[in-house]
């Protein structure tokens, strides 16, 4: 743990945040003055920060086991919520576990206890089995997005969980979801109640586009020259029509990611890193991308296919139109269907797909995305990697774009025109006495 704590007014300086919306600064006041609380709030709407600042804020710097434990329902939350503690520059260390991530990289890990531990059920229970860390200063326990790890089958694991805690003091429950009952094993009495979950996303325009096709595969690519060059994530019900629409976007040119529960955890979070650093546009999702992920901030989500019910709309287009800035859902709807009765969208803002206009969007410059076999633990910092790629690749500052750092590697955006001179120039080269690979992924 670092010798240098944060208080809250140096962490939202980090974090460049001026003030807290009105949910935060209720939450923050709620959440340090009652035992209980459920904080019920869209996505988008910061809730990540609302909880942790008071946690932050109660923690024991002299302690040197875990004194939080957050549970989460999946592996991208668990690295989102690790990541922005890390932004924040607290001076308390933070460790996300997860399916997926190797066992032994958790024990060496949780060897060195961190102040707060994120993780999925699954893995949280496993450890606490195998007595793999102490108990006695967890005082606090926060079920983020709770309702989604029971939907998901995490029932008997979170009860198992919570029956391991005897010291708990705090208990915090989220959800983006307004329907939502407190399960009996969380053992909340009179929780106080945060409801923001009626607030609308103001700036959010819903659209629908009438497809000519059953398939709505020319209109979605229509739709996609209409919108032009803006980050955007397609949703789909089904793996199999994820694969369908990306052969089809792959044979018409249009670079994408792609994001569901049966790849493997590396293909996501690369999926989600070509996201962010502009490699790819768009991404073509299930619903696991609703919520919980860390992407930036996007123009535009297309219901390719409609959801299922009446939340997971409102989770998916929650990814857009966030933190009051603008964003349009667009509905592609096969003329001769019928749009479910909480898809209500005025006459004025359908379009038929013949109606469309290209964009007039100029060539964007195309990035490509390099992995670096080195990181943290090496005591590689983001500095270290761009003065490499400056000095010894002969690049400039406009063509290295995000870079981000793992603890055994790293991934830099970099404009796809310089990457083959750039590896030949750096790759098996030594960086902080490590020599490093550099590969395009």
């Amino acid at each position: 743990m670092s010798s240098t704590i944060k208080n809250q007014q140096e962490i939202l300086d980090k974090l460049n945040i001026k003030n807290l919306n009105p949910m935060q600064e209720e939450a923050l006041l709620t959440i340090q003055s009652n035992p209980s609380t459920v904080l019920l709030s869209p996505t988008g709407t910061g809730k990540t920060l609302a909880f942790l600042l008071p946690i932050i804020d109660e923690l024991d710097p002299e302690k040197s086991e875990i004194q939080v434990l957050i549970i989460v329902p999946s592996r991208e939350l668990a690295i989102q919520i690790e990541q922005v503690i890390r932004q924040m520059g607290t001076g308390y260390k933070a460790i996300a576990v997860y399916g997926g991530r190797s066992g032994s990289q958790d024990m060496i890990d949780i060897k060195h206890p961190p102040a707060i531990l994120i993780g999925t059920p699954g893995r949280i229970a496993d450890h606490l089995r195998r007595e793999r860390f102490s108990t006695e200063s967890i005082n606090t326990l926060v079920l983020d997005e709770f309702d989604k790890s029971l939907e998901i089958g995490f029932e008997s694991e979170m009860i198992e969980i919570a029956d391991a805690l005897p010291k708990i003091q705090k208990k915090i429950l989220t959800s983006a979801t307004q329907r939502v009952e407190i399960p009996a094993f969380v053992g909340m009495r009179n929780p106080a109640y945060l409801d923001y979950s009626h607030e609308q996303i103001s700036n959010l325009k819903i659209k629908t586009v009438l497809s000519s096709s059953k398939d709505k595969l020319d209109t979605l690519l229509t739709l996609l020259d209409h919108i032009g060059n803006q980050p955007g994530i397609i949703f789909c019900n089904f793996k199999d029509t994820i694969q369908n629409v990306s052969d089809y976007l792959t044979e018409k040119k249009v670079n994408h990611g792609c994001f569901y529960g049966g790849m493997e955890q590396k293909d996501r979070e690369r999926a989600l890193i070509k996201f962010r650093n502009g490699t790819h546009q768009i991404i073509i999702a299930t619903d696991l991308a609703a919520r919980g992920i860390d992407v930036p901030e996007i123009k535009f989500i297309i219901h390719y296919q409609f959801p299922l019910k009446k939340y997971e709309f409102t989770h998916r287009n929650g990814r857009t139109a966030r933190m009051h800035k603008e964003g349009t859902a667009y509905v592609i709807q096969w003329v001769k269907e019928d749009l479910p009765d909480f898809i209500n969208v005025p006459a004025t803002d359908s379009f038929r797909d013949i109606e469309l206009k290209k964009s007039k969007d100029q060539e964007r410059i195309r990035w490509s995305t390099l992995f670096v076999s080195g990181g943290r633990k090496d005591k590689i910092s983001k500095g270290d990697i761009a003065g490499l790629c400056i000095k010894q690749g002969g690049l400039t500052n406009d063509q290295i774009g995000i870079i981000e750092l793992k603890q055994d590697c790293a991934f830099v955006g970099v404009h796809e025109s310089e990457i083959e001179n750039l590896i030949s120039s750096i790759n098996n080269t030594k960086l902080k006495k490590k020599k490093i690979r550099v590969t395009v992924i």
